[in-house]
């Protein structure tokens, strides 16, 4: 029994997926059955699958990232808020203030 393909290059049925360094011997004398398939794709493929899986932790780093920015900014924005509302009431303080001070100075 002749097994074609290794452990880490099984050999597949499927002409997109097959390797193009494995190929299948022929017992034949003038060359194989059928003609050798272009595998050019299918090594095309495999090689981006494996760039994106090797991307996949700059992008999850990426999203990260943004999802940090994203509260630190709405942080920010929150802070400015509650600043915004302590100076409003210490506004709101010192005009009542004046208020009462111009109120006894037209009483006198």
């Amino acid at each position: 029994m002749s097994v074609f393909g290794t452990i880490d290059r099984p050999t597949t049925h499927d002409p997109k997926k097959q390797d193009p360094t494995m190929h299948r011997h022929s017992a034949e004398p003038f060359g194989p059955e059928f003609p050798l398939r272009d595998t050019a794709r299918a090594t095309a493929s495999r090689q981006n699958r494996n760039l994106e899986m090797q991307l996949i932790p700059e992008a999850l780093a990426r999203a990260h990232m943004h999802e940090r920015l994203r509260e630190a900014e709405s942080e920010r924005r929150a802070t400015r808020l509650a600043a915004a509302r302590r100076m409003q009431r210490r506004a709101e303080r010192a005009s009542m203030r004046a208020r009462r001070a111009l109120a006894m100075a037209v009483m006198n």
